[in-house]
């Protein structure tokens, strides 16, 4: 069984992974933000713009590159 950390003693952490989880978390959040967007504008686009399935994929396609150039 794990001891539990007393006055006394500090409980250690690895400050190298938190470093690196916090990064992975940033990265997938930002990415996922970016996707949810784009997906949304080239939904507007493909429905409300008359562009049809291929104006959404087109859009999609070029808000995905932006959003890869750009971030």
């Amino acid at each position: 069984m794990a001891k539990a950390a007393t006055d006394n003693q500090q409980a250690t952490m690895d400050f190298a992974e938190h470093q690196r989880t916090f990064s992975t978390f940033l990265r997938l959040t930002k990415w996922g933000i970016i996707i949810v967007v784009s997906v949304l504008i080239s939904l507007a686009a493909g429905t409300v713009g008359g562009m049809g399935l291929a104006g959404f994929i087109l859009v999609l396609i070029v808000l995905l590159g932006l959003g890869y150039f750009i971030f």
